[in-house]
């Protein structure tokens, strides 16, 4: 994989895993350091399975939210579209964490958090030195279409 790289989880790779999100579902982005690297065949994937970058500095625990789940995602023609206008961000500070691998993006409202896809930072990314953005795709952040 390289930097950028964005990767369904199997697991969400049907229509039917979304079934029951409510169009105010929070999807938030959390930066993950390597204990637990996501793999798409990860298990019902959740934010629990994987470890966080410390929550010094200005991470703070969830990550960032991309939207409630009316604006991230949208289906037309058997094909899902997720995309965010917000790009997120976590400013650089000394007591930020230096070891930030993985992005994983999930629903923070459902009941254990389940995850969706992931996007490799090209890691370590010391985030004590410089600021981390990840910026999307003009084009959306991914799709999915209907087997």
């Amino acid at each position: 994989m390289a930097a950028g790289d964005i990767t369904w989880f199997n697991e969400a790779r049907t229509f039917d895993y979304f079934v029951g999100w409510a169009a105010t579902d929070d999807i938030r982005v959390a930066v993950l350091d390597n204990t637990t690297d996501p793999t798409a065949a990860s298990t019902t994937p959740a934010l629990g399975d994987f470890t966080e970058v410390g929550t010094a500095g200005t991470y703070v625990a969830g990550g960032g939210s991309l939207g409630d789940w009316s604006t991230v995602w949208s289906e037309s023609a058997g094909t899902g579209t997720m995309d965010s206008a917000t790009n997120p961000t976590w400013a650089l500070d000394g007591n930020n964490d230096t070891d930030a691998y993985w992005g994983l993006i999930y629903n923070a409202t459902q009941a254990g958090n389940p995850a969706i896809a992931f996007i490799e930072l090209g890691g370590p990314v010391n985030m004590s030195i410089g600021t981390l953005t990840i910026t999307w795709n003009a084009n959306g952040i991914a799709s999915l279409t209907a087997p």
